[in-house]
């Protein structure tokens, strides 16, 4: 009887225990059952892909997106052999969470190794999350808008320095006085008096060096093919490297105290207490110089190409200038600089239709679903590589009103498209977990020279309107945009 009355608890516990299995079984074969109702994204069929190759070879890779997109929706994907899937999302509505989710559920992972070549080993893309999230916060902190107020001054010398060169009246390639315009503000800003005159030049050349051979598209898939491109570009890299050791070497060894960029990257530190090396010094240092000389020499160009095909919002900048002046005088600062309204909807303009990224990529580390503007539901599986066309986003028609058309007024008050389309309707400077560190940097530059532009020279654009450069990953104006200038001092009003 004891026995009998001993194994009866545990047959009990047995056949509750079997029930909970196969009900937990069955739950996961109707939730996976409900699951996997939801549609996935279509797929690009291959007829289409081999129907778009000579387009692709020809126009680009955005111009096909453009016309899977228009063919196929917000959300749609090419499979590779089956092997490599990518979804591309295009819209707020189907956005948000590739933005907003945190690295657990859409990473960066391995997708920007092709940086490592240009930023070298130890930073950002070649360490470990917590390590690139930490180095990213000293990036964030020494180019945060409270600090970079106190450049203004320094900008502003530089321009005046740089433009008192000029004769009083020439020809000049607007891409090319500008990036060398830029390249002494970045040297400035960034490792203050340490880097001035032939070392500057020599510094812009290799960084020209690596952008023109280490951005291709095929070095984005392939950043470690040994072909001359890449061995040019790592060429570069190594003597870059050296020089801006060399500059961290000094600074630290001097005992000066700088107000700078590099001063900030000395002085921060890890949880631990340690310093940052020489060698993650200079790869921090060469990142934010080589993205952000970069994209705002694009912008910069761009900005100059607009407004001198657009006389009216050319005209628009011009008065604005006058009202500033009338009211501030030749006096600028990081206060004024912010009222220039007209001016900062003119870049922005620019760079909606002109954007320095062309595609975001991303990593589902889990599946999730999107909802598109039609109401139709997409899971996305795990392991997708996810891309967002800022192209595309910022071209959408139900968004922007006549989106191929240059309007700055667009973003004015009373019309603000970007906003009332939804918070990721304008990517150019990504957004989310990821939103562009230089965003304010880049405006302030390029806001000093062109207000500088504006008030003492006339300008007229000689060349065509410059096309994009299409077959590289950071597009910018393609060959020279020509502009004639003569001298002039504005008058306020």
């Amino acid at each position: 009887m004891y026995t009998e009355m001993a194994v009866t608890p545990c047959l009990t516990v047995i056949a509750l225990l079997l029930t909970m299995i196969v009900i937990k079984l069955v739950i996961r074969r109707i939730v996976g059952s409900v699951q996997n109702q939801r549609p996935v994204p279509p797929v690009v069929s291959w007829v289409y892909m081999m129907s778009a190759l000579p387009t692709l070879l020809m126009k680009g890779q955005q111009v096909v997106i453009q016309d899977m997109h228009t063919k196929l929706g917000s959300v749609f994907t090419l499979s590779f052999f089956g092997v490599k899937k990518v979804t591309f999302l295009a819209g707020p509505e189907v956005t948000a969470h590739f933005y907003q989710a945190p690295e657990s559920e859409i990473s960066i992972d391995n997708l920007y190794e092709f940086t490592v070549p240009i930023f070298g080993k130890g930073v950002l893309y070649d360490v470990d999350l917590a390590t690139r999230s930490k180095q990213i916060r000293f990036c964030t902190d020494a180019i945060q808008p409270m600090k970079l107020k106190y450049h203004v001054d320094s900008l502003l010398h530089e321009v005046q320095d740089y433009f008192s060169k000029w004769g009083e009246e020439g020809t000049i390639d607007l891409k090319q006085e500008i990036g060398n315009m830029l390249m002494l503000i970045a040297g400035r800003c960034l490792l203050g008096v340490d880097i001035r005159g032939k070392m500057l030049v020599e510094v812009s050349t290799l960084l020209h060096d690596i952008d023109h051979n280490g951005l291709h598209l095929f070095s984005f898939f392939f950043p470690y093919l040994p072909i001359p491109s890449h061995q040019q570009r790592d060429k570069a890299r190594a003597k870059l490297g050296q020089m801006f050791g060399n500059i961290v070497r000094l600074r630290k060894n001097s005992g000066r105290i700088g107000v700078d960029v590099l001063q900030n990257f000395i002085d921060s530190q890890y949880k631990d207490e340690y310093s940052m090396s020489e060698d993650e010094i200079t790869g921090l240092l060469i990142a934010l110089l080589f993205g952000g000389h970069h994209s705002s020499s694009n912008t910069a160009t761009w900005t100059g190409a607009c407004l001198l095909s657009h006389e009216k919002y050319f005209v628009a900048a011009i008065e604005e200038q006058k009202k500033v002046m009338g009211k501030y005088g030749e006096h600028i600062d990081y206060k004024i600089l912010s009222e220039m309204g007209t001016l900062h909807f003119c870049i922005k303009e620019a760079l909606r239709m002109h954007a320095t990224s062309s595609l975001l990529i991303r990593h589902a580390k889990k599946s999730f679903c999107v909802q598109t503007r039609e109401g139709t539901t997409y899971e996305i599986p795990e392991g997708h590589t996810l891309a967002s066309s800022t192209v595309v986003s910022n071209n959408l028609s139900y968004i922007y009103k006549d989106p191929h058309i240059y309007d700055p007024y667009r973003f004015s008050e009373g019309r603000e498209e970007d906003k009332v389309g939804g918070k990721f309707s304008y990517t150019s400077f990504s957004g989310g977990r990821h939103a562009c560190l230089g965003e304010h940097f880049a405006y302030m530059q390029i806001k000093v020279i062109w207000s500088y532009l504006l008030r003492n020279f006339e300008l007229k654009l000689i060349s065509p309107f410059p096309e994009d450069e299409w077959e590289k990953f950071i597009p910018g104006p393609r060959g020279k945009v020509v502009v004639s200038y003569k001298r002039r001092h504005l008058v306020s009003t």
